[in-house]
């Protein structure tokens, strides 16, 4: 069970973990960990990488519920398309999720159109990845893992607002969007190369070649679930 489901159990104990210690700090030192662990305009310029690791572990406050979300959105997917696959599109949900949202901060504190104040917000959870994992089990899951991902995905809208803003372009927003479109982006390419080999024109489907023996195509490619 562990290595089929490696990622989800991976990642849901680096976020208990993370939080775990987080409690454990006092408030000034829960809040160094917080502006560090943002992924603001000034930390993605200046400190790109640990802020975009650190940033998907850490979450002031909801210290049960988002244990919950975390794991009704990444066992489902990580069923679907196993460790590596799922893996790849969460991180990139949560990259560049990151990257354009703000990137058009940056973009509009440039252009007078923020304050200046704008490059240092508070920008930390594990919400992209959950996102982007709610997008593999909906598409890719079984029918349990699809309700599971419906009611994490209602939770986040309804309860979290993961989409207020979005016409005023607002981080949180722009980014959620983000993540989920770069998910279904990922997971259409992964079900795309899934998909077998078409026959030649004018052959027939099931047909030996005159001369030889009935075998798979060399290039054909089954999509097949990895363990």
């Amino acid at each position: 069970m562990y290595r089929r489901y490696a990622f989800a159990c991976a990642y849901l104990a680096c976020y208990l973990v993370t939080e775990a210690v987080y409690v454990l700090l006092n408030p000034s030192a829960q809040a160094a960990l917080t502006a560090w662990a943002s992924t603001n305009v000034t930390n993605v310029e200046h400190e790109p990488t640990g802020s975009m690791v650190l940033s998907a572990f850490v979450e002031p406050g909801y210290f049960v519920v988002w244990p919950v979300l975390i794991a009704l959105a990444l066992f489902g997917a990580n069923r679907a398309l196993g460790n590596v696959r799922t893996a790849l599109i969460c991180v990139a949900g949560q990259v560049i999720g990151t990257v354009v949202s703000e990137g058009i901060v940056a973009y509009r504190v440039d252009a007078g159109q923020l304050p200046v104040a704008d490059r240092y917000l508070v920008d930390v959870g594990p919400s992209y990845v959950v996102v982007s994992a709610i997008v593999i089990a909906v598409v890719c899951g079984t029918w349990l893992a699809r309700a599971a991902a419906a009611l994490d995905f209602a939770v986040l809208v309804f309860g979290g607002h993961i989409f207020s803003g979005l016409g005023h372009l607002d981080v949180s927003a722009v980014g959620h969007l983000t993540a989920l479109v770069t998910a279904a982006a990922g997971v259409t390419l992964v079900l795309t190369r899934g998909r077998p080999v078409p026959a030649a024109a004018g052959g027939t489907a099931g047909a030996a070649p005159p001369g030889g023996s009935l075998a798979p195509a060399k290039n054909s490619i089954t999509a097949t679930p990895e363990r």
